[in-house]
């Protein structure tokens, strides 16, 4: 379909003077074509004059939607001078057609703005190239192999996004490469790109008899005031890591490499990543952005009352410039979790915000509709004199053109109209970055608790005036919501150590004054489980995972664990480096580790629930950083020899049965295959290989990094202890187990369980070990010596440790510890392949080897105790006592065991103590 059919409106009046001309001008051109040509005429001094100049090329043209490339195509071949006139024409066309299809409803919005982002591009790229070229014909450049000397340019603001209106300037930051270079000729280059840069923004922005191409601005680039027009990216990179502020991280949301060596631009930008965005949720950027719209507010005096006439459709009060800050703070809390969110273009990331749950869908829409009406606007604003200014006119006759422009017949209708938007995006964004300020009245405190509140600003995360600025906002309905607490004191305390552990506040702080209901969470954990909030103060981040949308999401299990941080290690691993995927792995961890301990305090889960749900982490953790650590072993080594290694689960973790404070009992086991050593930059011996291979994967696992540590991690239950080697051949791990190990390590080996692998053949290798596990359970659990050992193995540790007191449920006779051995020696003695101890009770009542009664009176027993170890690990890292942790914590406990006092717990300890210590006694020998 032809340019004029596709014409769906031109709405000025057309007067007949400018049709005549019309008419004259374009003879052959269709009469709907000839009244938009007239009707703009009338409205456009600008439009007017390009339509005069380019009387003879439009008729033939204005088909083609490509305009830019068929404008500028031959350009790269053409001097800086014949550059520059033949730049200045192509913009009159590119800006005469985008102006005839957008008031003709031919191009939408979008594809008007992008021809012209298009253009810009196009000429950036052909004005830099020129004068490079011409500082190398001059002998001023060193040689390099880098495509366009290593420069180039980053499209910023609207230019970036693709968005560029009919006036705009552009925005670029212009940089180099300075590794294209070898040292010696750094300086050199550098000078010699400095005036390519110059020579660039005069060719397009000078204004001849030709006119202009665009408007340059440099002013963007780091330092500006101090620094030449083009840096290197070293340069660069150490200004954002050093002194970046928040308004330089949203520029570079929509920034782009769009003219001279962009693979060089594209690396810099994935380089300046963590700056742009933080691997937390930032709201600490929400401050900083009400603060700049005050300052343009003020600087541009746009504040008052609003009115149509004269109101800046960019900066003013419901203007262009709110729904942007609107939408790029948002994507910069949250787009360092979700790469989703970093979209360029304004509606684009008001819909990433809304389908990842950021902003209701309906204000998604409703800004949208608004930003487009405001950017259409805009358009008619510039397109009638070409004039850099957002601001309508002050004028009845100007305002009645831009009304028409926007297809309005009714003026008055459509300022009216106008002035509704602009108060409704007003409501809307005014709501997010300046919230009603709290007014409410501390409650009341008891002189105690004022001597608390009285200290904190002296901690460490309340020194900066601004975290003290954002806390004052949270303080109130902090200490109302304690006062109102089940122990308010208790809950007082214990936030007074949180905040005592913090090492800054602004993060968090802001965290908690846009997302109000986090408090409460705060106060709960403060108010019941000490340990926990412990954590929390050790790894504040992690209540970013209570705003992602999945933190009350069922249980994924462990596959789906070992798939989500699998892709967040590599990467991690990508952009990064190896110790970047350890410090991913450690967040990722701390959220979920920490999710979990919230639903178990909550009631979400029991104890049952969260002992493997713990499992379910630690085995995903274990399972995605071994084949990593291999991977960068294998760098240094060359790949491991033979069939690869597993890791294998001991003790709690291959009965999936963790706590919040358990460590790992682990053992490696491989299979070189009769290969002797590695093959690589650094070989090795296939036995020192695997035994360094397994050093590097405890310190993947237990190492403190940046981001803290993951485990404990334990070898001791590998054979032999501490005195054999940390990795175990398979063929000396079977021999061990059928000639040499111990009852005990039997006993141990009915909970190994196969967690991780890593290698060309590890899998076969995990089902061979698993077979060998059986087989051990089946020839040694009936050596007559089983019995006897486990009464000598009872009453040694019994001595050694044991219980602490009344409320030590795991050591001594009778208790976790003891059922636990007991029901090890029942999948032992059975050769039945059960991990847990339950199953493995109920695989000694199918043996034969205790009747029914006996079992279910154990298994009733480890249960309850089951349910107070884990609920104490929760609450406290000390023995758990219930007069030091508190009332708060005791109500909890009395929840988790369904007891109504603290005094039925006892008894019901001491109850279930002697029954289990009988039971246990009579399976000795007599």
């Amino acid at each position: 379909m032809s340019f004029h059919d596709r014409i769906t409106r031109h709405p000025l009046p057309v007067d007949p003077a400018r049709a005549q001309d019309a008419a004259a001008l374009f003879p052959h051109s269709p009469a709907a074509l000839r009244d938009l040509i007239a009707a703009v005429a009338g409205s456009s001094p600008f439009l007017a004059g390009l339509i005069r100049q380019e009387a003879d090329w439009l008729p033939g043209a204005l088909d083609h939607d490509d305009v830019v490339a068929r404008e500028t195509a031959g350009f790269q071949d053409l001097s800086p001078d014949d550059l520059g006139v033949a730049l200045r024409r192509a913009k009159r066309r590119v800006a005469l057609q985008a102006a005839l299809a957008d008031l003709g409803g031919v191009w939408p919005l979008a594809q008007v703005t992008q021809a012209l982002s298009d253009l810009a591009d196009r000429a950036v790229d052909l004005a830099l190239r020129a004068h490079v070229a011409s500082e190398v014909r001059r002998g001023k450049l060193p040689e390099t192999d880098a495509d366009a000397g290593g420069i180039f340019a980053l499209a910023m603001g609207k230019g970036g996004a693709g968005e560029l209106n009919y006036s705009s300037d552009i925005d670029l930051i212009v940089l180099f490469d300075e590794t294209a270079y070898d040292d010696a000729d750094q300086m050199e280059a550098r000078a010699a790109l400095i005036r390519a840069t110059r020579k660039m923004a005069a060719t397009l922005s000078d204004v001849t008899e030709h006119g202009y191409v665009f408007r340059t601005d440099l002013r963007l680039r780091p330092d500006a005031s101090v620094t030449p027009v083009c840096i290197s990216t070293a340069a660069a990179l150490a200004y954002y890591e050093a002194e970046g502020r928040t308004w330089e991280r949203a520029a570079f949301i929509k920034a782009r490499a769009a003219a001279g060596n962009i693979a060089a631009g594209e690396r810099f930008l994935a380089e300046l990543r963590p700056f742009v965005w933080r691997k937390h949720l930032d709201f600490a950027a929400i401050q900083d952005a009400h603060d700049m719209r005050l300052r343009i507010r003020d600087h541009k005096g746009l504040g008052g009352r609003l009115e149509v006439a004269g109101h800046n459709i960019k900066l003013g009060r419901g203007g262009i410039r709110e729904i942007e800050f609107f939408t790029q703070t948002r994507q910069l809390i949250a787009g360092g979790r979700d790469p989703d969110l970093r979209v360029r273009d304004t509606v684009g990331g008001l819909a990433a915000l809304a389908a990842k749950g950021w902003i209701p869908d309906a204000v998604a829409q409703e800004l949208t509709d608004h930003y487009r009406e405001h950017r259409d606007i805009e358009h008619r604003i510039q397109m009638v004199n070409d004039a850099q200014t957002h601001s309508l006119p002050k004028d009845g006759n100007g305002l009645r053109t831009i009304a028409a422009l926007m297809g309005s017949g009714d003026p008055d209708g459509w300022q009216a109209a106008l002035k509704a938007r602009l108060a409704r995006v007003h409501e809307l964004t005014e709501e997010f970055f300046a919230p009603d300020e709290i007014k409410a009245e501390r409650p009341q405190m008891s002189p105690e608790s004022q001597a608390i509140i009285d200290r904190w600003q002296g901690y460490p995360a309340l020194r900066s005036d601004r975290a003290l600025q954002i806390f004052r906002r949270i303080e109130v309905p902090l200490l109302d919501r304690m006062s109102r607490a089940g122990h308010p004191a208790e809950a007082l305390a214990r936030f007074d150590s949180f905040l005592a552990g913090l090492p800054a506040g602004v993060q968090l702080f802001s965290l908690f004054d846009a997302n109000p209901q986090l408090i409460d969470l705060i106060v709960d954990i403060c108010g019941t489980a000490p340990a926990l909030a412990a954590y929390l103060a050790q790894h504040p981040a992690v209540l970013d995972a209570v705003l992602g949308g999945s933190f009350f999401a069922p249980w994924p299990g462990e596959t789906g664990l070992r798939t989500e941080l699998d892709r967040a290690v590599q990467a991690a691993a990508t952009a990064g480096g190896y110790e970047a995927a350890l410090d991913a792995a450690r967040r990722w961890a701390h959220e979920w580790h920490f999710r979990i301990g919230v639903h178990h305090l909550r009631g979400l889960i029991d104890a049952d629930e969260a002992a493997g749900q713990y499992a379910d982490l630690a085995g995903a953790c274990v399972a995605a950083l071994f084949p990593v650590t291999a991977s960068e072993f294998a760098r240094k080594h060359g790949p491991a020899p033979g069939r690869g290694a597993v890791v294998v689960g001991m003790g709690s973790l291959g009965a999936r049965v963790l706590n919040a404070g358990s460590d790992l009992d682990l053992i490696v086991i491989y299979d070189a295959d009769g290969v002797e050593a590695s093959d690589g930059p650094r070989p090795l011996a296939a036995r020192p290989y695997y035994a360094r291979l397994t050093q590097a994967m405890v310190t993947a696992l237990s190492a403190p990094t940046a981001e803290g540590r993951l485990y404990e991690v334990d070898l001791r239950l590998r054979p032999s202890g501490r005195q054999g080697p940390v990795a175990t051949s398979v063929q000396s791990f079977e021999t061990y187990q059928m000639e040499e190990a111990w009852t005990w390590e039997h006993l141990a080996l009915t909970r190994a369980r196969v967690v991780a692998r890593s290698g060309g053949d590890a899998a076969a290798l995990a089902e061979q070990i698993e077979a060998l596990r059986l087989e051990v359970l089946r020839r040694r659990g009936t050596d007559p010596r089983v019995i006897a050992d486990l009464d000598q193995m009872r009453t040694r540790l019994f001595t050694a440790k044991p219980a602490s007191g009344p409320w030590d449920v795991r050591h001594g006779p009778g208790r976790l510890q003891d059922i636990d051995l007991l029901a090890q020696a029942c999948a032992l003695r059975s050769g039945d392949p059960a991990r847990g101890t339950l199953a493995q009770l109920r695989a000694g009542k199918r043996a034969g080897l205790m009747d029914a009664k006996a079992t279910e009176a154990l298994s009733s027993a480890w249960r309850a105790f089951w349910r107070l170890h884990a609920a104490g690990r929760l609450l406290t890292d000390r023995p758990l006592d219930m007069q030091d942790i508190g009332g708060g914590a005791q109500d909890f406990l009395l929840r988790e065991v369904d007891a109504p006092d603290a005094e039925a717990i006892r008894d019901c300890i001491r109850d279930h103590v002697s029954r289990a210590e009988a039971l246990i006694t009579a399976q000795m020998p007599q």
